[in-house]
């Protein structure tokens, strides 16, 4: 299965020469686009999205187009540097600026947050991925996710978090015991506050989806926002505004930290 790049940065430098190198190693040999999809299996719109860099190269189309092309082992030794990424194209500026944050408000409408999910409850999100991820991705995502956590306990000074988390994504079949006490024990963190939103609480803004709010070390913030078919991540001043008034709505109307700590203790005790 291909990776590809849909966000509106650059792809990662490795997909774009590698493409580039496929495409001049075709045009020399005189192979066409048609051909090298043929014997690769592929779509000719796939090969052109390698060859222009959004959609990294396959070793099997590098080991194809080697073939065909009489490339002498020189578009195959690509292979080694094309890595797939640890986290979906979409994601990859976000999660850059989570590495580099200082504090951090995040609202979850229908699932738990990534930094707060149990090894468990990842893989049955990830798992059933649609399209499917092939095994090895599948467990790379899972794994990636899990590392993501160290944010909450092994960075110095620590990051301010605060989480809001909506009823909706507590009750879901995924989230068991386990998971509820992974709640419960990161609540007790210095530097984390987690907040539940009932459903007889819920407003507007809280139905329009997951919405994230990060600072960075220079003092930048962004909003970041997901759906399912795409994500935003911008420093616009007005985008920045409009999501800090949401949050800070949402926030407003989430049960207390405490209340909060005994509305996950009873959903235990119920299980």
């Amino acid at each position: 299965m291909s990776a590809q790049y849909n966000s509106h940065s650059q792809p990662p430098v490795a997909w774009r020469y590698s493409g580039n190198q496929l495409k001049r190693w075709r045009t020399k040999a005189n192979v066409s686009r048609e051909e090298l999809a043929a014997a690769a299996n592929y779509s000719p719109d796939t090969i052109k999205a390698m060859e222009q860099g959004v959609r990294m190269p396959t070793p099997r189309a590098l080991d194809t187009a080697d073939d065909l092309c009489r490339a002498d082992g020189f578009l195959s030794a690509a292979k080694e540097y094309l890595q797939r990424e640890k986290f979906p194209a979409r994601a990859q500026d976000f999660m850059e600026r989570e590495r580099e944050a200082i504090s951090l408000w995040w609202y979850e409408a229908m699932y738990i947050p990534g930094l707060l999910q149990t090894k468990r409850y990842a893989q049955a999100l990830i798992e059933n991925h649609v399209p499917p991820l092939d095994a090895d991705m599948a467990e790379e995502r899972v794994t990636a996710r899990l590392d993501r956590q160290v944010i909450l306990t092994e960075r110095k000074p620590p990051v301010a978090l605060c989480f809001v988390v909506y009823e909706a994504a507590l009750r879901s079949s995924q989230v068991d015991a386990e998971q509820l006490h992974r709640l419960s024990q990161v609540s007790r963190l210095r530097n984390v506050v987690l907040q539940v939103l009932p459903f007889e609480r819920a407003i507007t803004a809280a139905l329009l989806g997951p919405l994230v709010l990060l600072e960075t070390h220079d003092h930048e913030r962004f909003a970041y926002a997901e759906g399912q078919l795409g994500s935003e991540l911008t420093a616009e001043p007005g985008a920045v505004s409009r999501a800090t008034e949401r949050l800070s709505m949402i926030r407003a109307q989430a049960l207390s930290p405490d209340e909060s700590a005994r509305f996950i203790e009873r959903m235990v005790d119920q299980l």
